[in-house]
């Protein structure tokens, strides 16, 4: 017969479950601090060895890393998604950064029609709360917050589609983007004739997540990310012509 004893799991091990699961789910990020020993173990109902345990379990498979005098933090597991000499690859040359476009397009798009679909009301809820604090900072002319908001926005929705593998996956790239190796999102929003529009964008894209309209998500994302690439291409194609006129400036005042 196919049965074997049920064998009592250790405290430790419910504990180890229940972290991996929170990593797993983007609940618990990279670099968050967890909380003081004392105050976890009350919260987790375990006893201070059997959380010393679990720690230590978790530390060896490389998900938390104990910092001297400072606490115990999730690992930094997202820099494994790319090697140093790729990420430097990308920052040298354009093209990377449009096919970094192509490839949010594709992704966000899905996630927008599966968030669309499966979010529950909650999951909106905070894609709608992030919207509102994007209008805020817009209308207060916060240029730095508003860009941190646009991350937090996309990075809502793809949390929405309850899919980790992309979670973990997108959350690597805006990773990358938040470090300036595709563009520079504060200098883009910045630009007074693209802030209200990439304002309104992100308005579609809430209205049609709201509303649970896949299609329309699906669109209002690939219409957003399509906006980006065509200001990204004439903010190229303006510092290219900015470089020849100071060529030709340089050339005058030397006849």
């Amino acid at each position: 017969m196919p049965f074997r004893p049920v064998i009592p799991e250790k405290l430790s091990q419910s504990v180890v479950r229940q972290i991996e699961a929170l990593i797993l789910r983007g609940i618990l990020r990279p670099g968050e601090r967890l909380p003081p020993e004392r105050d976890l173990a009350e919260r987790l109902s375990v006893s201070r060895p059997s959380l010393r345990d679990a720690i230590g379990q978790l530390q060896d498979a490389g998900l938390l890393s104990a910092k001297a005098g400072a606490g115990i933090y999730v690992a930094d597991v997202l820099g494994s998604a790319f090697s140093p000499a790729l990420i430097e690859l990308f920052a040298r040359h354009d093209e990377a950064v449009f096919d970094y476009l192509s490839f949010r397009r594709d992704m966000e798009g899905l996630a927008a029609d599966r968030a669309a679909r499966l979010a529950s009301d909650t999951d909106l809820a905070v894609v709608d709360t992030v919207f509102k604090k994007m209008e805020t900072a817009h209308k207060e002319r916060q240029f730095k917050a508003e860009a941190q908001l646009d991350a937090q926005f996309h990075m809502a929705i793809i949390e929405a589609s309850h899919n980790v593998i992309m979670l973990h996956m997108m959350r690597s790239m805006y990773e990358l983007l938040r470090e300036g190796v595709f563009y520079n999102r504060q200098v883009m929003f910045q630009q007074r004739t693209s802030r209200g529009a990439l304002l309104d964008q992100h308005r579609a894209i809430n209205q049609a997540l709201q509303a649970r309209n896949p299609a329309g998500a699906r669109a209002a994302v690939e219409n957003h990310l399509n906006y980006v690439e065509h200001a990204l291409r004439d903010q190229q194609r303006a510092g290219q012509h900015e470089e020849i006129a100071r060529q030709r400036l340089d050339h005058e005042a030397e006849r």
